[in-house]
Parts: C-alpha cells; structure tokens; sequence
C-alpha cells in the first residue's frame, strides 16, 4: 500500500497549481478524480503540442488522474459533484474568486454537508484584499512579489525558467492538504486549506525581501551569480567548458585558493579575506580566477576540484539533464500510458522503502465519465 492508498480527492482544476497538488496526492497513491469542461477540457491540454500532440505541462501534472467532463453549469452536474464528494476525503479547486460559492461548492457550504471533508481553495492572490479579483498568471505573480526583480543580468530582468508561482502554491497546498488530513485523523473534522499563487511566492522571496528592508537596496541581479555570495556562479575554462562554484564557507575558500587556484595568498588578501569582501570587490575576484581557469581545461578545473573536496557543478543543457548519468544510475526512468502512446517520465521524488511508485495513465479528456458517473448510482462505497 502506498500513504494514500483509500483517499478519494476530487479536483476542478486547471492550469499548473491545483494539478501540481493533485499529482503527487496521486503519486501516493490518492484516487484523484478530475473535473474537465466538456470540449477543452484543462486549457494546460492546449498549451503546446510538444510531447506527441500533447501538452508538457498536461503530460508532467496529469499522470494517475480519472478524466470526468462535466459542465458545472448544466442542469444537474453541480448535483454530480456534490455526490462524488459525500464518497470524498478531499476537494480542491482553483475556480476564479466566488465562482465556487455561485455554484454552490464554496467551503462554508461543503463544510456544512460534509464535515469530515477537506477543502483546498488555490487562489492568485487570495479571498480578501484589493487584489481578490485580479487576473493571476504564474508571470504577474512572479512580477508583483518581486521575482523579475532579482532575477536576471545587471542589463535586463528576467522571469523564472520555470512557472514558480504556481509550483510554490501547487505544493504548499499539497503539503497543507496531508497536514489537513493528518489532523482530521486525531478531531474526526476536515478542515478548509486557502493557498494562493501571491503567498506561496512572497514567502520564497523571503531572502531578498529581507535584503532590501534591512539593507536599504535590493539584491542586484548577476545571472548565475550570487548578491551576497561570492565566488558563486558560472566560470569558464581555457577550453570553453562551464564550470559552476558555490563557496559559502572560508574553510572552502582557502582550500580552492590553495589546492584549485594554486594561489594560496589569495585567501588572505584583504580584498577576499571575507565573504563580504569578496562580494564587495567581485569583478577583482573575478579576474583572478579566470587568470587561472583559462590555463586549464574543464577536465583539470573539474579535477582539481574534487581533489579539494570544493563543490562544483557542470552548467547542463535540458538535453544533458535528460541523459544525467544521476538518474541512470538511479534508475529513475519509467514509461507511463496516454492517449498517445507510452511516454517516458521520472518518478516521483518522493519514495517509500520497499513500495513502488505509482505511474499511471495520464487520461484523455472525459476517459472517465461513464464509469465514474455510473458508480454514483451503486450503494455503499466507492470501489
């Protein structure tokens, strides 16, 4: 049995955060029941065509999940919902704001029929201030807490490579649904979880947030450089090959000056002899690096580095990642099905001794609705 195994959660979800939830309540082993308009279906299916005709973004938040198309504005479709939850442990939405309570299935109104049942409600800027309503894309919110700001080169600001607002809401909600479920364990009460896409990435930005209010300026963006960490970021050999250093420590420090360098005066100059100074006289520090680097190539900056027990690592392209020798090793590959054929996919990072990771199906859309749907008109539980 994996963690989850008897949980029943029912999802109207779309995009990126509730999916992102949703996914790895089924990777342990939750049944996830998702809500889809009939047609479309979750709009992250139409946001590329990249993996076979399919979405990415679908394929990576979807695996494990039953298809149920419904429109919640028909004549008894909020009805169907409303029984698939009294078989339910948990519900999630990320409706627009007091769209879920126009439809009946706000939380005062479920905790009211359903007490034991957990709801989870994933907003962009949450259910109260002046923002409510405000349309929450993964990269408005990543502008209004302050990510564009930090993230980039001294020239020009850059988004994340990644959708962060939504990863960080998707798995605090997560995490507050199985902490949810944990208390309901010991009071016999479900509870209601409220995340949004704003918090989750304001308190990521923590770091930088303190920076700026107590030190009066904000971080400046360096690329893969570090604002308060120096030397911390990419370096390049004589050969071209990009080498990643991270020194955050002066024991570190003095044994790249030492032993990768070769320069041991280095860490006692009084322009490195802290991280605050290296930081401060960065473009010097940089100098004398690459004095060096471009004497060698990757393979020997690479192994005098694990000499010195100096931590390093290779700048790798999206291709290289999939081939990382890592994951080989680990046999983190398996294949999972889709509407398109089998389509390959690294296993959930978290694992349990002894149990075996479910991988299944990512569905097409409305796969599931004659089978789930029919069920409601069986007595007793869900099988």
């Amino acid at each position: 049995m994996l963690p989850l195994d008897g949980i029943t959660v029912v999802s109207c979800e779309q995009a990126v955060a509730a999916p992102m939830a949703t996914r790895h309540l089924a990777d342990l082993g939750a049944r996830v029941i998702k809500i889809e308009r009939p047609g479309t279906g979750d709009f992250a299916r139409d946001y590329d065509e990249t993996v076979q005709g399919m979405s990415s973004h679908f394929v990576w938040l979807n695996r494990s999940k039953e298809s149920v198309a419904l429109d919640l504005k028909a004549p008894g479709a909020v009805e169907s919902v409303l029984r698939l939850l009294e078989r339910a442990d948990v519900f999630v939405q990320n409706f627009a704001p007091g769209a879920a309570e126009r439809l009946g299935l706000g939380t005062e109104a479920l905790r009211a029929r359903f007490p034991r049942l957990v709801t989870c409600s994933i907003s962009g800027y949450g259910s109260s201030g002046p923002y409510r309503d405000a349309k929450a894309y993964d990269l408005l919110i990543q502008s209004e807490t302050g990510l564009v700001a930090v993230t980039g080169t001294e020239d020009e600001a850059a988004k994340s490579g990644i959708p962060a607002a939504d990863i960080g809401a998707g798995m605090y909600a997560f995490s507050g649904i199985l902490a949810a479920l944990y208390e309901r364990e010991r009071t016999g009460e479900g509870t209601d979880v409220e995340v949004s896409l704003f918090d989750a990435l304001v308190e990521w930005m923590g770091y930088p947030l303190y920076y700026a209010g107590y030190g009066g300026t904000a971080p400046a963006r360096t690329g893969t450089h570090h604002a308060a960490i120096a030397p911390y970021g990419t370096f390049v050999a004589g050969d071209g090959t990009e080498v990643v250093l991270a020194i955050q420590n002066e024991r570190e420090w003095a044994r790249f000056c030492e032993r990768v360098l070769l320069r041991a005066d280095l860490a006692a100059d009084a322009r490195f002899s802290t991280g605050a100074r290296r930081v401060a006289h960065r473009p010097d520090l940089h100098a004398e690096i690459a004095k060096v680097l471009d004497g060698l190539t990757g393979e020997e900056v690479t192994r005098r580095l694990e000499d010195a027990d100096v931590a390093y690592a290779r700048r790798r392209g999206l291709q290289e990642v999939l081939d990382h020798p890592q994951l080989a090793a680990r046999d983190r590959w398996r294949t999972v099905d889709s509407p398109v054929g089998p389509l390959r996919a690294v296993l959930p990072p978290i694992s349990f001794a002894g149990r075996t990771a479910r991988m299944d199906r990512v569905p097409a859309l409305g796969e599931h609705t004659d089978v789930v749907l029919a069920r409601l008109d069986r007595d007793g539980p869900e099988p």
